[in-house]
């Protein structure tokens, strides 16, 4: 009778263990694939901000649990398939316009955050540009040398195209920070 309890006993803590690894392992997987998918910056376009080569973390649920918000650095995949980092600026049902280096929003003049360059091209939104229920505007923080929603081969991006929201650079090191 007392071998059998200790067999018992050895099988039920075994168990318990392998359930206690699976269990780690999964929440493990779900933390990185949700919030630690790494994504390499290329070029200058998000200058001073990020530059390229830093190495970024996307967090994969923020949007689908959500939707994009004004200022948001956001990966994004164009119609070539390659991927793209930029900031939100005009969200859905919103008109952009650029006018005298300045982005306006519905008329209004966006502020902005300090060290943002003036936007010396305003390229499509010259014209006031009209984003659709599912259309954001994006712009690289360095607004002279950015591939962004001015021009046409980029053009207004639809949610569907947003992978998912740049939080924190993990590369450089001595560089280590939040992303705003």
């Amino acid at each position: 009778m007392e071998f059998y309890q200790e067999d018992s006993n050895f099988l039920r803590k075994t168990v318990g263990w392998i359930v206690d690894i699976v269990v780690v392992i999964s929440l493990a997987w779900f933390v990185v694939y949700a919030f630690g998918t790494q994504v390499q910056m290329a070029g200058q376009s998000m200058t001073p901000g990020l530059r390229g080569g830093d190495v970024v973390l996307m967090d994969r649920l923020a949007y689908d649990l959500g939707n994009p918000h004004r200022f948001d650095v956001v990966v994004f995949q164009r119609e070539d398939k390659k991927s793209n980092i930029k900031r939100v600026i005009g969200l859905p049902g919103e008109t952009v316009q650029i006018v005298g280096g300045d982005v306006f929003i519905n008329g209004t003049r966006l502020e902005t955050k300090e060290g943002l360059n003036p936007v010396a091209l305003a390229g499509l939104a010259d014209n006031p540009v009209i984003l659709e229920d599912d259309e954001y505007f994006l712009l690289g923080d360095n607004r002279d040398s950015s591939e962004d929603s001015r021009f046409a081969n980029i053009g207004n991006v639809k949610r569907s195209q947003i992978k998912g929201k740049i939080w924190f650079r993990l590369l450089p090191l001595m560089e280590m920070k939040l992303v705003e």
